[in-house]
């Protein structure tokens, strides 16, 4: 056990997050809040070369990230190190160096005008610097991969059979990576550069007014008094502050700190409080309308429009927490969890003076989103509402000061996403570069025998061994490079195959072995994180069907006429929670396995579409129900005999 910890902690060790102090910690703020002024004026009203304003922007984020984030978890949490102080000067050097000659990248042809050897060393300085930053930032488990890729890269000319391709030397890895939009100046970062960077920003602004305290509020409002009320609370607001940070890690430490120790207190064990909040938290980057930032990089991809990816998440998501919320209530009755003593939830009156303002900004997120807003225009109206609500009362106001170091704070934290975007962007430009993607469309139509059913499910598990420590937005992009031209030999329509591979790809920060979320939860929950990762996977057993359910029935994704989807919505809702009841044991009463067989099986019947498997399924799930009602009268009847000293 000792040596399984050990191996877990150096996969997962990242670079501590400091805070330098004194002098050095205003220049590093003040540049943060420059170099933030200067990504939202860039994406409003700047008219600038895609590959310069990424280059301006990683070159930035690396620089800032050398002085946030140490090389290891040990390292001083106020002062950078010397190296630290050269990885940041070097960082600017290759963006002025770039930026000064950005005419003459932006123009030459790729892999035919010669490079220069100061562009091979500053393109080598900004490759390096991005590898290091993908182990401070994000862990050995990223690197690894990013890593396996390079050097499938640079020497997979010596694999034979489909997987080999032609010669790759050096020079040409590094024109792709550093000189074209292809590589590490690619979609992720441009992304990040605009709709993720504008989110952030957007949550960190209504957090430091108080909007997240709302969420809480009103989720205890909703649900707190009834039976497993704290886990229901987390549910209701980790999904609500999730849709908005897009990052399951970064929910389960912000709400989780909350719920997790309220969860245990009110009778639940650490292992169960940590693995509600995780299931929690995971599902908010597929919850619309934000999604975290993967529906935008989605919306690039694919060319759908950002509203229309929205819109069909919308019944997806529903389901994805009807599940959950179900079978946190199923568990909750049968092992006798009480909700909050009533003076601990605020009124309706309460709730609403402290906190009703913060629905305006959801308010004007959703009517930008359906007036065809960009969701650069979405996120930049959701922030101004935000500060404009703000500022009607006294102690939520943002100051100009308050508002400033929310944008610097905004700037830090999106340097690890960054990073992440940066390794994302080498991966995604060997994919290119290599020719895997369609090789590996070959190799899967052949394992699968044509069958689609069969390369999903095999799909789904790459996009689970992929995850492994990535943020869900690099999840997809990695899957969607790799298997999107397989999701369209196999005929699966595009919005819900791409669908499909953002549900997994949130999916995976909760998937054991390598559970980030359950990782981020373990210290709040004081369980060990591979037990909370196995009860996540347990509670969110609906959620591993529900990416199944709209890839073959397009009703629920709001295609089709409104009958059809109502239907289908309806069927797939009830199976859900049948299914819920099944893992629980628990419909009305406690049931037998027996019992929980036939309702399972009834639950998987009744998600299918169509009029036939509706009616299997509520036969199937009724005899169930019978059998537990008669087990339960039998249990009752013992138990009256041994109280009454009879039996």
């Amino acid at each position: 056990m000792a040596i399984s910890k050990r191996v877990v902690d150096i996969l997962f060790a990242v670079g501590v997050r400091r805070r330098p102090s004194g002098p050095l910690g205003w220049v590093v703020m003040a540049f943060a809040i420059m170099l933030g002024g200067w990504v939202i004026y860039a994406a409003l009203f700047a008219i600038i070369d895609p590959l310069a304003h990424s280059v301006i922007f990683v070159c930035g984020m690396l620089a800032l990230l050398f002085m946030v984030c140490g090389a290891r978890p040990s390292s001083n949490t106020t002062m950078p190190h010397w190296v630290d102080f050269i990885g940041s000067a070097l960082a600017l050097a290759a963006g002025v160096y770039f930026f000064a000659h950005i005419d003459q990248i932006a123009t030459r042809i790729s892999l035919l005008d010669e490079l220069s050897s100061r562009d091979l060393f500053f393109g080598s300085v900004v490759f390096i610097l991005t590898v290091e930053a993908t182990r401070r930032a994000a862990g050995v488990g990223l690197l690894a991969i990013v890593l396996l890729f390079i050097a499938y890269n640079l020497f997979g000319d010596h694999l034979g059979g489909v997987i080999g391709h032609g010669g790759i030397t050096y020079v040409h890895f590094l024109d792709v990576m550093m000189f074209t939009t292809e590589g590490v100046f690619g979609v992720a970062v441009r992304v990040a550069a605009t709709y993720a960077f504008l989110f952030v920003f957007f949550g960190v602004v209504l957090e430091r007014a108080g909007g997240a305290n709302f969420f809480f509020n009103i989720s205890s409002l909703i649900a707190g008094r009834y039976t497993g009320g704290p886990a229901k609370i987390a549910v209701l607001s980790s999904g609500a502050y999730g849709m908005i940070s897009g990052s399951p890690t970064a929910d389960v430490v912000t709400t989780g700190t909350v719920t997790i120790p309220i969860m245990k207190r009110l009778g639940y064990s650490g292992r169960e409080a940590g693995a509600i909040e995780v299931v929690a938290s995971a599902g908010g980057g597929i919850v619309p309308p934000v999604m975290g930032s993967a529906a935008f990089i989605m919306a690039e991809f694919t060319g759908i429009a950002y509203r229309d990816i929205a819109i069909a998440a919308l019944l997806p998501a529903i389901l994805y927490y009807v599940g959950l919320f179900s079978q946190v209530h199923f568990r909750s009755v049968r092992l006798g969890m009480k909700g909050f003593p009533p003076d601990q939830i605020p009124s309706f009156l309460e709730t609403m003076k402290g906190g009703g303002l913060f629905l305006i900004p959801l308010i004007v997120l959703v009517v930008c989103l359906f007036m065809g807003f960009s969701p650069t225009g979405v996120a930049v109206w959701g922030a101004i509402s935000v500060i404009a609500v703000a500022a009607l009362r006294t102690e939520t106001r943002l100051g100009p000061w308050r508002a400033l170091n929310a944008l610097g704070d905004a700037t830090i934290l999106m340097v690890t996403i960054t990073a992440a975007c940066a390794a994302a962007g080498l991966v995604v430009g060997g994919i290119s570069v290599t020719g895997l993607a369609p090789k590996f469309t070959h190799l899967l139509a052949l394992v699968s025998a044509g069958e689609p059913m069969v390369a999903l499910v095999a799909i789904a598990g790459l996009v689970l061994m992929l995850g492994m420590g990535m943020p869900t937005p690099n999840v997809y992009i990695l899957t969607a490079v790799l298997v999107g031209p397989t999701l369209v030999h196999f005929g699966i329509d595009q919005l819900g195959g791409n669908l499909f591979l953002i549900f997994f790809a949130a999916l995976s920060a909760l998937t054991p072995p390598v559970a980030v979320a359950a990782f981020a939860a373990a210290p709040i929950a004081m369980a060990n994180p591979l037990h909370i990762a196995i009860s996540a996977v347990r509670f969110c057993a609906a959620g591993f069907v529900i990416p199944f359910l709209f890839v073959f029935t397009p009703s629920l994704l709001m295609e089709g006429n409104a009958g059809a989807i109502l239907l289908n919505f309806a069927t797939a809702a009830a199976g859900i929670i049948l299914m819920a009841a099944a893992m629980e044991g628990y419909l009305l009463r406690p049931m037998s396995n027996l019992s929980r067989f036939l309702v399972g099986g009834g639950a998987l019947l009744f998600v299918l579409p169509g009029v036939v498997p509706m009616f299997a399924g509520l036969v199937t799930a009724g005899v169930g129900f019978v059998l537990s009602s008669q087990v339960g009268d039998v249990v009752a009847k013992v138990g009256d005999g041994k109280s009454d000293g009879s039996g």
